[in-house]
C-alpha cells in the first residue's frame, strides 16, 4: 500500500489505475480497513477519514466518486454530513452508502431520507457490502446512459454527438469528444492520465500517457471558440480535471 498524501487522520491511497474512487468515513480502524481492504482487491482507489472533519478536507479538495459513511463519528454524526453533502450543488449527486450499527427500521429510514443511496447495517458480509458498492457505482455512471451532460453553460449530447458552447456548436473530435464526456461525467474530480486512458481508450489497449496530453491540447483548442478551454485545468502531480464553474 503506498500512501499518496497524510493530513491529520487522513490517508489517501492509490493502487494502480483505478475505475472510481471511495471514501471512507469511519472512526473503528478494524472496519475502516477491512473496507479498505475489500475496495482495494476490487480494484478502486481508497481514502480514509476517521472524522467528518477530515472527509470534509477530502471532498473539497477532489471529488470521491462514492462515500461509505458511518453514522456515529466523533466530530458529527454521519447522518448531519450526508445532509450537508446532499445541499451542496457539488456533491448533491455523489452516492452515499451508510454503514452503521443503527440497526433499528426507524433509523434505517432517518438515513435514505436525508439522502443515503444505501443502507448497510454492522456486522456486514464484505461480499455483500462490495456487491452494493458495484452496484451504486453503476446507476451512477453517466456512460450507462445517453443522457445530455451540462457543466457552466457547456453542453454535450452524446446522442446527437453534438458538443454546445454558450448556444455556439463546437467542432470536437472524436477522440477528444470521448474525453470531454469523460471528463463532464466527473466535474472537479481529478483524474489521471492512467484512469483517462483506461476510461478513454479501454484497459486492454496500450497507448503511452503523454497521448492523453496531446487530446487535451486538442480538446481545449475546440473549446476556444466559446471560452470553455479554462475549464480543463492541469493539476499538477495529478492529471487533469473539468472545473463545475
Amino acid at each position: 500500500m503506498r500512501c499518496l498524501s497524510h493530513k491529520r487522520n487522513i490517508t489517501v491511497t492509490k493502487c494502480g489505475a483505478m475505475p472510481a474512487t471511495i471514501l471512507i468515513v469511519e472512526d473503528e480502524p478494524a472496519i475502516a480497513e477491512l473496507v479498505a481492504l475489500h475496495c482495494k482487491h476490487a480494484g478502486y482507489a481508497v481514502q480514509l477519514a476517521h472524522a467528518v472533519m477530515d472527509a470534509r478536507d477530502i471532498v473539497d479538495e477532489t471529488l470521491p466518486d462514492l462515500v461509505v459513511l458511518d453514522w456515529m463519528l466523533p466530530d458529527k454524526s454521519g447522518i448531519d454530513f450526508a445532509r450537508e453533502l446532499r445541499k451542496d450543488d457539488r456533491t448533491r449527486d455523489l452516492p452515499i452508502l451508510m454503514l452503521t450499527a443503527r440497526a433499528a427500521e426507524d433509523d434505517k429510514v432517518r438515513g435514505l431520507e436525508v439522502g443515503a443511496d444505501d443502507y448497510v447495517t454492522k456486522p456486514f458480509s464484505p461480499k455483500e457490502l462490495m456487491a452494493r458498492i458495484k452496484a451504486l457505482l453503476r446507476r451512477a455512471a453517466p456512460e450507462a446512459s445517453d443522457a445530455a451532460l451540462e457543466v457552466a453553460g457547456l453542453r454535450l449530447d452524446p446522442a446527437a454527438h453534438r458538443v454546445m458552447g454558450n448556444g455556439v456548436e463546437l467542432k470536437v473530435g472524436p477522440t477528444e469528444f470521448r474525453l470531454l464526456r469523460f471528463l463532464m461525467s466527473r466535474p472537479d474530480r481529478v483524474m489521471t492520465r492512467q484512469a483517462l486512458l483506461d476510461g478513454v481508450w479501454g484497459d486492454h489497449v496500450f497507448i503511452e500517457e503523454r497521448t492523453v496530453d496531446v487530446h487535451v491540447r486538442r480538446l481545449r483548442i475546440a473549446l476556444e471558440p466559446s471560452g470553455h478551454d479554462a475549464l480543463v485545468e492541469t493539476v499538477r502531480g495529478g492529471g487533469y480535471r473539468l472545473r463545475k464553474r
